[in-house]
C-alpha cells in the first residue's frame, strides 16, 4: 500500500487505541545495513517526537540479538506496533505491507525470528532475490529515509501530542 493507504490503516489503529501511552512501537532492524535501518530510523524519529514507548533506534537498535529480550520485556497492557524492513516484488518497492497481527522478522534472509506485534508495518525497501543480504546492504539510503520519514510522519499525525 502507498502512504495514503498507510495513513488510513494507522488512523484505524489510533481510533481503537487513541492513547499514545498505551502503544509500543517496536522498530526492528540494525544501523549496520542500509536496507535494514528502516526500523531504527523510524524509531529514532518517533523518540525525537516524544513518543513514550519506542524500542529500536539508531543508537540502540532492536536487531536479531536483542529482539527476544525486547519481546519478553513488552508490557502486557500495551498494544505493540511492529515495524521492520522487508524485500518484495519490484512494483512494491517504496510501499508498505500492513496487517492486524504479528510481523515475522527476517523471513527474507531465512532467519527464524519470533513473531512480533499486535499490528505490523513493513517497508518494502528493495527487491527480493537470490541474495537477500546483498539486497539489504546495497539498498539506497535515500529511499529508506523517504520510507521511514513518511511512516514516522503518518504515526505522528495519527497520534498527535
Amino acid at each position: 500500500m502507498d502512504a495514503g493507504e498507510l495513513m488510513l490503516f494507522l488512523q484505524r489503529v489510533a481510533v481503537q487505541h487513541p492513547d499514545r501511552d498505551n502503544i509500543v512501537f517496536l522498530c526492528i532492524g540494525t544501523d549496520r545495513s542500509t536496507g535494514d535501518a528502516f526500523g531504527p530510523l523510524v524509531g529514532t524519529r518517533l523518540t525525537e517526537a516524544g513518543f513514550p514507548h519506542v524500542v529500536g533506534t539508531l543508537a540502540v537498535p532492536c536487531d536479531a540479538d536483542r529482539l527476544g529480550d525486547a519481546l519478553r520485556s513488552m508490557p502486557a497492557d500495551k498494544k505493540v506496533v511492529a515495524i521492520d524492513a522487508c524485500l518484495g516484488k519490484p512494483e512494491s518497492v517504496g510501499n508498505y505491507l500492513v496487517a492486524n497481527g504479528a510481523l515475522y522478522p527476517a523471513q527474507a534472509v531465512g532467519v527464524q525470528a519470533p513473531a512480533a506485534g499486535d499490528y505490523s508495518i513493513a517497508g518494502v525497501v528493495n527487491v527480493y532475490g537470490p541474495k537477500p543480504y546483498a539486497a539489504l546492504q546495497t539498498t539506497s539510503l535515500h529511499d529508506v529515509l523517504k520510507l521511514a520519514n513518511s511512516l514516522a510522519e503518518a504515526i505522528e499525525l495519527s497520534w498527535p501530542n
